[in-house]
């Protein structure tokens, strides 16, 4: 085998009689496609030839079987984790009874619009909460490519199945699109219903017993039962949590971050991340950094691309913010968390609980700020109670109150805000350090908007399980998984753990 590059402008791809003049008679594969900006941008094709007797890895998808009458393991939590979860039973022989408080991915729809257009919060039904999970709903980036904990090719070739782009595949930064992942999310409840499984939405579990079998209760008074439980609810339930620790299962603070969503014009991004080259057809820029500020990092999250944001509230009284962006990445602005890194040892006390409760802290005194100034009786401001309080970032570093917004993606409003004051210490001085630091050219500008609060960026709470048997400490047959456990952070990861997960709860099962 041999490995070859070709680099080619953005505006074309690669010619064949070039791929085959460097492959020199041999077969070949392409492996992976990316952009290289650091000169002129071009494309960048890497490709692996094969000689006389070799072949290329290829991967093969386990076929699902029929389990209608097999043993049943209930997966709690229709997110990436559950999905995958699911779908791995399936082939491995064991029916998967998938429970989901909220509704399914075209439903859920309607809530998420009521949110935006109204700032009304249903707690079971929004951008964290139903079919697909958060992830549904906010880009689709796949950027996990680390394969130590499992095969990443087995989440993606299924998500292309499924009817996702095969671009997937090959791209270093791949993503679905949040107007295409509903579809492939539907597609895949109906690849599990139509081999046997079920799914059950609007079924908020509330507690888990363990008996000859184990017993799950619901919100509504519904009993499932099966041979074992996933436990993938995702890293805003926090009501699962409070059931855990009732249930006497320990439960450890796990370090998280938050921060700020940042907007930019998708224009001045594209504009100096491509050194002025940029013209339509190419794709939109991303970006990402890393800054270490006073022993804690300061990160770049969930870029977004030509994207909008969006509330993602699970309870009223609270501001939340996140980022998606269509396949097409052709909105107006580019959007991006910039969040600092907490630790347990930032916040006093000894409770697990603690992280979660300066998080949800934060996001209450968000929406505070902007309902005190919509009870104050001033004119102009953004009646919904989603409005978001907000700050240029120039003047945000230097403690100045913005006297004008610029536009924004933001349908429900903002609100001009002393950001730099709501946000707590810890976080506000580190961005204030970390915004002019940052080396990408035209980023550190007035002509950006920080939106408060971007939270939900990874579980504060973690579910300890056994390190073989992945099972709960204290609750044997129950296994936490993906986010929700604080085992796993983004689409990839979350649908890899799953994937173990379901294996291990196929131990013993007669199938």
């Amino acid at each position: 085998m041999k490995e070859f590059e070709i680099t080619c402008p953005l505006t074309r791809e690669p010619r064949l009689k070039e791929i085959e003049a460097k492959a020199g008679g041999m077969k070949w594969v392409l492996k992976k496609r990316s952009i290289d900006a650091r000169k002129e941008p071009v494309w960048r094709y890497q490709y692996e030839a094969y000689g006389p007797g070799e072949e290329p890895d290829v991967y093969v998808q386990a076929p699902y079987q029929d389990v209608h009458d097999a043993p049943a393991v209930i997966v709690v939590g229709a997110g990436p984790a559950g999905m995958f979860a699911a779908l791995k039973l399936l082939t491995l022989g064991i029916k998967p009874i998938v429970l989901e408080r909220g509704k399914d991915v075209h439903a859920r729809k309607f809530d998420m619009a009521r949110l935006s257009r109204e700032g009304v919060v249903d707690p079971d039904s929004n951008y964290c909460y139903g079919e697909g999970g958060a992830g549904a709903f906010s880009d689709g980036k796949l950027y996990t490519r680390s394969s130590k904990r499992g095969d990443n090719r087995e989440v993606l070739h299924q998500l292309v199945a499924f009817g996702a782009s095969k671009d997937i595949l090959i791209d270093a930064h791949p993503h679905i699109g949040s107007d295409k992942l509903p579809t492939v999310v539907e597609n895949i409840r109906r690849c599990i219903i139509d081999h046997g499984g079920e799914y059950h939405f609007a079924s908020k579990v509330t507690s888990i017993c363990a008996a000859e079998q184990m017993l799950v209760k619901t919100a509504d008074g519904r009993e499932f039962k099966g041979a074992k439980v996933i436990l993938a609810t995702g890293h805003s339930a926090r009501d699962v949590y409070e059931m855990l620790d009732r249930g006497g299962v320990p439960l450890e603070a796990k370090g998280f971050a938050l921060g700020v969503r940042v907007e930019h014009p998708q224009e001045k991004i594209n504009f100096h991340q491509y050194h002025g080259t940029w013209k339509p057809g190419i794709p939109a820029a991303e970006y990402s950094f890393v800054e270490q500020v006073d022993g804690r990092g300061v990160f770049s999250f969930c870029m977004c691309p030509g994207g909008i944001l969006v509330p993602s509230s699970t309870e009223p009284g609270t501001v939340v913010l996140n980022g998606m962006s269509n396949s097409g990445r052709n909105g107006k602005f580019a959007n991006a968390g910039v969040v600092v890194q907490i630790e347990p040892e930032d916040v006093p006390g000894d409770s697990p609980f603690r992280l979660m409760d300066f998080q949800q802290k934060v996001e209450r005194e968000m929406f505070d700020y902007c309902e005190r100034r919509r009870c104050s009786g001033e004119k102009d401001l953004p009646q919904n109670p989603m409005a978001a309080p907000a700050q240029r970032m120039e003047d945000f570093c230097l403690g100045k109150i913005s006297k004008k917004m610029p536009p924004t993606s933001y349908f429900p409003g903002v609100i001009s805000a002393p950001l730099h004051e709501l946000l707590p210490p810890i976080v506000a001085q580190r961005l204030q350090k970390a915004f002019p630091r940052v080396k990408m050219k035209g980023y550190y500008t007035n002509a950006a908007l920080l939106l408060g609060v971007e939270s939900r960026t990874s579980s504060p709470i973690r579910v300890p399980r056994d390190p073989e048997t992945l099972e709960a400490l204290s609750m044997p047959g129950v296994y936490p998984c993906g986010e929700g456990a604080g085992y796993s952070g983004g689409i990839v990861s979350s649908a890899i753990d799953g994937i173990r997960c379901a294996v291990a709860a196929s131990e013993g099962l007669n199938v």
